[in-house]
């Protein structure tokens, strides 16, 4: 029988509380989807209508996380319908409280600034901008930076990290990057921007609609 306050989960074989890394990842990667789109409208329109609703989103959903409990989350129920052929990949609980902890914090004061007060500032860019690193680094690569902040305040140490990032070990080698893919990864940026440089003109004329293209074409 699940408690509808419980958080986590309890599964057979884990002596704790935990979650599925895969549909919080992919909760993460819906979230950022939105708060990105919501900056691109900021920046390139001037439009923080978007921004506003994503942070009333951010807000609840984080808040049903920690207070109710994250089996209610609407994210977390996306993520989970998205994910819910795959094999799940167990977490500690604990930590990821943690860590929801410190983005509804962030999430908390934005709605403070940008949503009760209407106002603009660098600590609404920096505090945004930090919710979006977070759930980029969790969607993207399975860190969960507020997770790793969890050994700093708490004396007992964090169970069934993703990747067991929280576990000591010596990297296998495949996971050993070479002098020489180092010197590729140079490389290839160097050509980008020197490239971006070279053709950047060109680059920034507005395309041409592919019927007048292929209008033209036909016509000469």
């Amino acid at each position: 029988m699940i408690k509808v306050k419980q958080f986590g989960e309890t599964v057979d074989g884990y002596n704790i509380s935990v979650l599925n890394e895969r549909e919080i990842r992919a909760a993460a990667g819906i979230l950022y989807l939105l708060m990105f789109w919501s900056w691109i409208l900021v920046i390139f329109k001037d439009n923080y209508l978007l921004l506003k609703y994503a942070n009333i989103i951010f807000l609840a959903d984080f808040s049903i996380r920690i207070y109710v409990s994250p089996r209610y989350s609407p994210s977390l129920i996306i993520g989970r319908k998205i994910v819910s052929n795959q094999t799940p990949e167990y977490v500690g609980a604990a930590q990821k409280k943690f860590a929801w902890t410190i983005g509804l914090v962030l999430s908390a004061t934005i709605f403070l600034l940008l949503v009760v007060l209407n106002s603009d500032s660098f600590i609404n860019f920096l505090v945004c901008h930090t919710c979006m690193i977070f759930l980029f680094f969790e969607s993207a690569f399975g860190i969960c930076f507020g997770c790793k902040f969890y050994s700093m305040f708490y004396k007992e140490k964090a169970q069934y990290c993703p990747g067991e990032i929280c576990d000591i070990k010596e990297k296998q080698e495949i996971q050993k990057t070479s002098s020489l893919q180092h010197v590729v990864v140079i490389v290839f940026f160097a050509l980008v921007i020197t490239a971006a440089i070279l053709i950047n003109d060109g680059f920034g004329a507005k395309p041409t609609s592919l019927w007048l293209i292929v209008k033209s074409v036909f016509s000469n």
